[in-house]
């Protein structure tokens, strides 16, 4: 073979050989991704963050249960004031839950918020009394017809150490009751609460009134005890060679029970197979 040739091919190869294959390399590369996400395992689906509750529908039905409620509420609240003030006019026939829904201006009323009042609202309320028949009436805190009665029941709370009785009590339970503290405003007491300023009743019994007189009074209102308690005072009072009384009770006196002598019972000597008879009785086999 001819030698040139022989050196063109060798150049030729030496060319060949330094020019770099670009499609060789990136098949390669194509194949080894290929490979690695065939051994690679696919992650998990995370899952969705849950979606936002719709607070608009929330707040929506949280507004008609208010509504409904406050409803409710202002329907049994007319009741309530219109049976008082019957009661403070003298009226005291009951009626039933629809003469009350009449008289009240409310005959609108939907079937759920009678069947509330019949079944919760009205038995359980302490202002209302039902009677047997299935009408309504008020219930006041004292039964009071007229002054008379109420003056019984003043004394009673003075006897028995009860103390006073509040002026709305008085106010809800006696009918036309300005007329009746008119007519016995000589045999009560008012005493105004500090706290409330609500006024409490009292009977004027005008047996234990004592003429004392205005200097002891005065004396006795220029003694400051606000910040001493009663042990404080017995100590000063003790100081002062004043001894205080003492209130000791009734001692109770525990009586020994004595048992009962046990009563034998005598028993009586019966005559047995008729020995009182011996010579009385005769044989007849003989005869």
């Amino acid at each position: 073979m001819d030698p040139a040739l022989l050196r063109e091919r060798e150049l030729f190869k030496l060319k060949a050989s330094a020019i770099p294959v670009v499609e060789k390399r990136l098949r390669e590369d194509n194949s080894n991704k290929d490979e690695f996400k065939r051994k690679s395992k696919p992650l998990p689906s995370m899952p969705r963050p849950p979606s936002p509750p719709n607070t608009s529908s929330s707040l929506n039905s949280y507004k008609s249960y208010g509504q409904s409620s406050q409803y409710k509420f202002g329907v049994l609240t007319k009741i309530v004031k219109y049976i008082r003030a019957r009661h403070q006019d003298g009226d005291d026939h009951p009626l039933t839950l629809d003469e009350l829904l009449d008289e009240t201006n409310q005959l609108d009323v939907g079937t759920k918020v009678k069947t509330w009042l019949e079944t919760e609202a009205l038995p359980g309320n302490p202002k209302i009394e039902r009677t047997p028949d299935g009408k309504y009436m008020f219930k006041p805190p004292y039964k009071l017809k007229d002054r008379k009665a109420l003056f019984k029941v003043l004394k009673q709370q003075d006897l028995k150490g009860l103390g006073g009785i509040m002026m709305d009590d008085i106010q809800e339970s006696l009918p036309n009751c300005e007329k009746a503290l008119k007519h016995l405003h000589n045999e009560i007491l008012y005493v105004c609460r500090p706290g409330d300023k609500k006024k409490v009743m009292f009977y004027n019994d005008k047996s234990a009134t004592i003429d004392i007189n205005e200097d002891f009074k005065k004396m006795w209102r220029s003694i400051a005890v606000e910040n001493m308690d009663d042990e404080k005072i017995e100590e000063h009072l003790e100081k002062q060679g004043i001894s205080s009384m003492q209130d000791n009770g009734i001692k109770k006196v525990n009586h020994v029970k004595r048992k009962k002598p046990v009563t034998k019972k005598r028993l009586s000597k019966r005559p047995r197979d008729n020995e009182h008879l011996a010579n009385v009785l005769e044989d007849y086999d003989t005869l």
